[in-house]
């Protein structure tokens, strides 16, 4: 049985990874703030980042496959994934890299695939960029990075803040000429499933198939929440349509694990 260490098993998706793979894979997870549910689950590890080595607990556990979604001090994120590659290349283990569509925000005329050239603007773009450009010094068969766009879904942190916002009666940013692609918590653990369970290697685009502008796209969830007469505040970054969106073309996955901006949608009240 593959055994497997989530490094941020406490955060969103890190967690939601954890119950997807928990019942089918000797599952363990590392969270960073006390708590004391994970301090009684034997499968997790408490572990800072900027004061401890990964190298020890991976030392210990010895996990076959490694998933990084971990969040924090950028330096501290960097460090830990030099150690990670590091004790990779002394062991028969994988890293999965959770990455994100922000490898290319720099590129605006057109969407990316999975092997077009990454360049950002955003200082978490550029963390991003490096640590994908270090694993991909590694053998294929070493890693897979998984680029990811904004996700959505009936408790995701971007469904309560639009709640929050129009409880608040505050303003909703949206972008009316930038065109994304975006994706499901739960189409997006069951990808990240199966390309655990058929040892896939490379790199993936996990976000629909299709794309919407971004202020369709948070008016039509807004529409699905019920929420009333949001106040949206429109902000244009260009003069021009924009994208920042990450298709599929190389490494498809099977129908049933693809994915539709209006999936995404329907995503939002499905409990």
């Amino acid at each position: 049985m593959k055994k497997i260490l989530i490094i941020g098993a406490s955060g969103f998706i890190g967690n939601a990874l954890y119950k997807e793979l928990n019942s089918y894979f000797d599952t363990y997870g590392t969270y960073h703030t006390d708590n004391p549910f994970y301090e009684k689950n034997q499968k997790f590890f408490q572990y800072d980042m900027e004061l401890e080595d990964i190298s020890i607990l991976l030392d210990n556990l010895k996990p076959t496959i490694i998933v990084s979604a971990i969040r924090g001090n950028f330096n501290a994120q960097l460090d830990a994934h030099q150690r990670i590659i590091n004790w990779l290349k002394k062991n028969t283990s994988k890293l999965i890299f959770l990455s994100s569509a922000n490898v290319f925000d720099t590129f605006s005329n057109y969407p990316s695939y999975e092997y077009d050239k990454t360049l950002s603007n955003s200082v978490y773009g550029r963390l991003k960029i490096k640590i994908e450009n270090a694993l991909m010094r590694l053998p294929t068969h070493k890693y897979v990075i998984a680029r990811i766009p904004m996700i959505f879904g009936a408790s995701t942190p971007r469904v309560q803040e639009l709640k929050t916002l129009h409880d608040l009666k505050a303003p909703i940013e949206v972008f009316p000429n930038v065109i994304i692609n975006a994706t499901s918590i739960s189409k997006l653990t069951q990808q990240l499933h199966y390309i655990i369970n058929r040892g896939k290697k490379g790199i993936f685009h996990l976000g629909s198939t299709d794309l919407i502008y971004h202020l369709d796209l948070i008016t039509e969830i807004c529409d699905m929440l019920q929420l009333e007469h949001p106040t949206f505040k429109q902000v244009f970054d260009s003069n021009n349509d924009r994208y920042l969106a990450v298709l599929p073309k190389d490494n498809l996955l099977p129908k049933n694990l693809q994915i539709t901006t209006r999936q995404v949608i329907d995503s939002i009240v499905i409990k």
